[in-house]
């Protein structure tokens, strides 16, 4: 396709036309979600920017409050873009967080395995019936998924001394897997590694730790432009094969432990029983 990790979002869109398309952004407030829905919307979809501070929405775009460490907000999230669209053409599953000090959400979930799949993994099945059988969603996962596996005996460190690094981990494998599981069930799907950007993940770092971080990002860095392509490439593309992992606008191999189908099974029937939300549309 002639994309690499030097391409930008307005390269990917040159030749999009997403007139009369829904698209949903999640943390499109600012960084590579902000970068994706202005994207999205340069190429003529209608996007919906959810986000935590509605006032932060790219300007002419349309937003609903979500706060994705709280149940309640993402299910008045979803109920919010039901009223008014019928469709949902393109979700970008895009917010998220990144080492955070121990945390619970506001349901009891650890924070990063809250915020990053949970969270999500309800708000798409909540947006299913208007994804319908032809929408697609993309999850942003990273390399850092090669950290961790599933930690299936506490994935919620409730027993276990809690580490952001294992936890973050964690988070972006569930990311894969839970495409790997839509795609089984026929939904078009992808999870994407941006690449190294500043987008404000490192902000629970410091010193030593956040020195290291910003070195070893220094020779990978793209811009917003060039780390957002791939999220967009993701978003508009017609020939990428359903369950990909993405990574420099190129189809990519991730960690063995996230493309295992049944541990892909097990995290789809454990964040139904985690959510207490069977999902809302037979696949």
């Amino acid at each position: 396709m002639g994309f690499d990790r030097s391409t930008t979002v307005d390269e990917v869109v040159a030749d999009a036309d997403l007139s009369g398309r829904v698209a949903v952004v999640t943390g499109a407030s600012s960084g590579l979600g902000r970068e994706v829905a202005q994207a999205l919307a340069r190429s003529g979809a209608t996007v919906v920017a959810a986000v935590r501070d509605p006032a932060r929405a790219p300007a002419g775009i349309t937003s609903v409050t979500l706060d994705l460490a709280s149940l309640a907000s993402v299910s008045a999230a979803a109920a919010a873009i039901l009223d008014t669209h019928a469709t949902v053409d393109i979700l970008v599953n895009n917010a998220g967080v990144m080492a955070t000090p121990p945390e619970v959400t506001l349901d009891g979930f650890e924070s990063q395995l809250g915020i990053n799949h949970l969270g999500h993994f309800l708000f798409t099945a909540l947006l299913a019936s208007a994804l319908g059988d032809s929408g697609r969603v993309v999850n942003t996962s990273s390399l850092g998924h090669m950290i961790s596996p599933m930690r299936w005996d506490d994935p919620h460190f409730r027993t276990q001394g809690y580490d952001k690094w294992l936890a973050y981990g964690q988070s972006k494998t569930a990311n894969i897997l839970f495409t790997r599981a839509l795609a089984a069930r026929g939904r078009r799907s992808y999870a994407v590694h941006p690449g190294a950007v500043d987008t404000g993940l490192t902000r629970h770092l410091e010193g030593d730790e956040l020195a290291l971080v910003e070195a070893a990002g220094l020779a990978e860095a793209k811009t917003l432009a060039q780390g957002a392509a791939t999220l967009v490439l993701a978003a508009v593309s017609d020939t990428l094969l359903s369950g990909s992992y993405l990574a420099d606008c190129q189809i990519a191999e991730p960690a063995s432990h996230a493309r295992d189908p049944d541990e892909a099974e097990r995290l789809w029937n454990w964040s139904e029983g985690e959510l207490g939300h069977p999902w809302v549309r037979a696949v």
